[in-house]
């Protein structure tokens, strides 16, 4: 399992560290496979929490289509007929999931396959939802994001992923205060959130980015395929 966290600060060191890794590790095989195992177990193991999550009209940014069984949902150049509501997201195009959690862990996946900007992860219940929004653990969200068809990160750090992701499968577990992103397909991590401080309710938290050159894919919901 590899992940590459790039920041502006150690860019160097990073660097050196991942040749050294990647040129080790292509000398014996053996030890790749191994890691793929262990990154098949993590993932199988968080699998096991996994819960039905649909998205929540009441928290949609008006310019989002929603799918009638709250699967799936992209972005519309057209403002849809849905009342202002104090839950929802009037700028950013975001929406939430009906479900909250506030104890236990939990796990969904999300296929991203053929998008060209999302975001992902969860949020606090009393996360700012009109005007600019800045999406930080600081201010309440612990998502990873796609811009421009090639750009990961997480808050401001940026992420170097061996491959694009078709599936992201997001795991929380609240009591040990850690959010971790996977690669469904490659069992590979992404990223992954510690020390986090929850304290409320939390959501899982939907964004298929804005209309990116006539780009309407949906983000959709996907079903949990566990296999031990």
């Amino acid at each position: 399992m590899n992940r590459v966290n790039i920041t502006k600060s150690s860019p160097l060191r990073m660097t050196s560290c991942c040749c050294v890794l990647f040129c080790f590790r292509s000398q014996d095989p053996s030890l790749n496979e191994k890691d793929k195992l262990i990154a098949k177990a993590k993932l199988n193991r968080a699998q096991e929490f996994a819960k039905d999550v649909t998205l929540d009209p009441d928290t949609a940014n008006p310019y989002l289509i929603l799918s009638d069984d709250g699967k799936q949902i992209y972005c519309s150049n057209v403002r849809q007929n849905r009342p202002d509501n104090p839950k929802s997201f009037n700028t950013a195009c975001n929406v939430l999931a009906k479900q909250s959690f506030s104890s236990g862990r939990f796990y969904y996946e999300v296929q991203v396959e053929g998008m060209a900007a999302w975001d992902l992860g969860v949020v606090k219940e009393s996360i700012d939802r009109k005007g600019s929004i800045t999406a930080s653990p600081e201010n309440g969200f612990w998502t990873i994001c796609l811009r421009k068809g090639l750009k990961y990160r997480a808050s401001s750090v940026h992420l170097s992923l061996k491959h694009q992701p078709k599936k992201v499968g997001v795991f929380v577990d609240y009591a040990n205060g850690s959010v971790s992103f996977y690669d469904v397909d490659s069992a590979d991590l992404i990223h992954h959130f510690t020390a986090c401080s929850f304290t409320e309710k939390l959501y899982p938290f939907f964004s298929p980015g804005c209309l990116n050159g006539g780009n309407n894919t949906p983000l959709i919901i996907s079903d949990v395929n566990y296999t031990d």
